[in-house]
């Protein structure tokens, strides 16, 4: 279960103060948050959730545990990165009313985002790629839910910089400590 909750925590604390809920939020001011928006967000965090889990089981049989927890370091100082350098989605000028195209949208959105990269580390660093998957899923379903339902009462991407460059700073400081224990200087 420790696996489930590292997902969790991990991708919640990535994804509140990200792009990812400031798209939704933005489609959802747009476009309501309706029944089609919502099935697309939580179909986009269950498959890329899905993905992220099974490519970590295709390569986490090659990788010997300080391999791992390089891993595991790595994913946490490149999805700081992301939090702190990625610039924020614009507004939509003119979105789709339509669901299939809200999930590739936000699909192939997901599937490179800081979350994911966190549910792939996380998947070879404890061998637990279904529990991570489904933290990582439930993580992503509250925290676009959240978005979606707040739509334009949603915090833009200028009043979250703060917080974002915290939570990249913690992040960065877990992965670098982690890299570092993984290496045998610290712990």
């Amino acid at each position: 279960m420790s696996g489930f909750f590292l997902a969790l925590m991990a991708c919640l604390a990535v994804l509140l103060p990200g792009r990812e809920c400031v798209r939704v939020a933005q489609l959802a001011a747009r476009l309501g948050a309706g029944t089609g928006l919502l099935a697309a967000l939580a179909v986009s965090a269950v498959a890329s959730s899905a993905i992220a889990a099974w490519a970590g089981t295709l390569l986490a049989p090659a990788m010997p545990g300080p391999a791992r927890q390089m891993l595991v370091a790595l994913a946490l100082v490149l999805g700081a990165a992301e939090l702190a350098w990625r610039a924020a989605p614009r507004p939509p000028a003119e979105p789709t009313h339509s669901a299939g195209a809200m999930l590739v949208v936000l699909l192939a959105s997901q599937l490179t985002d800081g979350a994911r990269l966190l549910v792939f580390a996380l998947a070879i660093a404890t061998a637990a790629p279904v529990t991570v998957a489904l933290g990582g899923t439930l993580a992503s379903v509250v925290a676009l839910t959240a978005a979606a339902l707040a739509g334009s009462h949603w915090p833009d991407a200028a009043r979250l910089r703060p917080l974002s460059w915290i939570v990249a700073a913690v992040l960065a400081v877990f992965g670098v400590v982690t890299g570092m224990m993984a290496r045998g200087l610290f712990g």
